[in-house]
């Protein structure tokens, strides 16, 4: 088995799915026109990461208020502290920042829809 994607409900997906696009660097690589408004968003090596979808069937998570270690999803970053700044404009908000031990610096913001992104600098990167 490989990953193939995992998903998040959200009240607007379209506008969500637009801001991942325009601030993530996210491509869209398959939408659905139409309730629930489902993106397919890929990272740029191609592969698909996240669905983003609004579907009233299941309650929104309350994203503003859950703790970013219920969830969240991380990017590496070239450089995390021009990314936060960036995001912070486009209507991002910072949750934390932790440098470990090793030297790795990992960022945690909050999209404008309270969905957690952890922008990642490693000094080991994931395979």
């Amino acid at each position: 088995m490989r990953f193939e994607h995992f998903a998040i409900n959200v009240p607007d997906a379209r506008a969500a799915a637009d801001w991942y696009v325009a601030n993530l660097g996210l491509k869209v690589v398959r939408a659905v026109e139409g309730a629930p408004w489902t993106r397919f968003l890929a990272d740029d090596s191609g592969r698909t990461v996240i669905e983003v979808y609004s579907n009233p069937k299941a309650p929104y998570p309350d994203y503003h208020n859950q703790h970013w270690l219920v969830f969240h999803f991380a990017l590496v970053s070239g450089d995390v502290e021009a990314d936060r700044t960036r995001l912070e404009q486009a209507g991002a908000t910072l949750a934390t920042i932790d440098d470990l031990p090793d030297g790795s610096r990992l960022i945690m913001m909050r999209d404008p829809w309270g969905v957690c992104i952890q922008l990642c600098r490693r000094t080991k990167l994931m395979p």
